[in-house]
């Protein structure tokens, strides 16, 4: 069973850092380029950043450029998304995605039940 779990959400004061992992069981992540998506209370979900299979190629949606940082490790079938400088609009349940290819174009084929980031004063 193809099964994408994430880890790493966490409650911090605006500027804050997190770390989320995403941890894949039943299948080699490093065949799939790898999205995160995240949707706050009352909001579509939106696209955060996406890593292709070859881990040299990451897109950041605006809010995320400068701030946000993608990363993955095939060796421990995982991919990360480092959160820093977080605001409280940041706030929302993270969610990774699985793309079979070698290039993001946002056709997830799997999807984790995501991990709550919470930014508050």
């Amino acid at each position: 069973q193809l099964q994408l779990v994430e880890s790493g959400g966490g409650s911090v004061q605006p500027g804050g850092s997190l770390i989320l992992s995403c941890a894949a069981s039943g299948f080699t992540l490093s065949n799939y380029a790898v999205g995160w998506v995240r949707q706050a209370p009352g909001k579509e979900r939106e696209g955060v950043s996406c890593i292709n299979r070859g881990g040299d190629d990451r897109n950041y949606a605006p809010f995320a450029e400068g701030r946000f940082t993608i990363s993955r490790d095939n060796a421990q079938n995982t991919v990360l998304l480092y959160l820093n400088s977080l605001k409280t609009e940041d706030a929302g349940i993270y969610s990774c995605a699985a793309e079979w290819g070698s290039e993001c174009t946002g056709e997830f084929d799997s999807w984790g039940q995501g991990t709550q980031v919470s930014v508050s004063s």
